[in-house]
């Protein structure tokens, strides 16, 4: 409770908390007041989204938690998560085994800037029947799909990447393949990134972190969905 009462917006109770503590440059007053916006970020264009500490933050307030961060320039940064503590057991659950969801046969080009991720998208497509093409951001995508001879059925895209964004990508790619279908990934929700401008509308949106079953399902649905009218 005495704890509570300097940090206005914790509610007093038992937490489990996490501290994270570096001995690096340290922010300036300025910084630490933008730390937790969407797409605010200190790294020169290219190097970083902004999207790290915010998709912290709205987990662990969702989470009914809370994340308090101490800082001073030349000194370091010290991060503090609490998240509430639950005393009742676990709960056991049967659940049954899901249907493996349907695979394909399309061409998708897969457009990730994080290789490590762009690899295992690519893992479970292929595992699926897809055939991939794949590439590391905007310009490289282009370059693909220009010089790719047979079809392409679907872009799966990232929605923030350096250089150019998914919206923009998803355009120059229709532009070149007309019938080709666009599926959007973010850590982000949907709402968020149409609120920040980002895509005009995400019908066709899968949030990170997805599970296999739930990447092969939508690609599956956004595939098999009627051309609009």
């Amino acid at each position: 409770e005495a704890y509570a009462r300097t940090h206005v917006t914790l509610r007093p109770g038992s937490y489990v908390m996490l501290a994270v503590t570096d001995t690096g440059e340290g922010m300036s007053t300025e910084t630490k007041s933008h730390l937790f916006e969407p797409f605010f970020t200190t790294k020169a264009q290219g190097k970083g989204t902004g999207l790290g500490l915010p998709t912290v933050y709205g987990i662990v307030e969702q989470s009914g938690g809370y994340v308090w961060v101490n800082s001073e320039v030349g000194r370091g940064t010290a991060f503090k998560v609490y998240l509430p503590r639950v005393a009742a057991g676990l709960e056991v659950r049967k659940i049954g085994v899901a249907k493996a969801p349907a695979g394909g046969v399309e061409t998708i080009l897969l457009v990730e800037d994080e290789q490590s991720v762009r690899a295992l998208i690519r893992k479970l497509l292929v595992r699926h029947g897809y055939t991939v093409l794949d590439a590391g951001g905007g310009p490289e995508a282009i370059e693909t799909a220009q010089r790719h001879a047979g079809p392409i059925d679907l872009l799966l895209t990232d929605v923030v990447m350096p250089e150019m964004g998914g919206s923009e990508l998803a355009g120059r790619i229709r532009a070149l393949r007309s019938d080709i279908k666009v599926l959007f990934i973010s850590g982000y929700t949907d709402d968020v990134i149409v609120r920040q401008g980002l895509v005009a509308e995400a019908l066709s949106f899968l949030q990170k972190p997805f599970t296999p079953n739930a990447l092969a399902l939508k690609v599956r649905q956004v595939l098999d969905a009627p051309e609009p009218q």
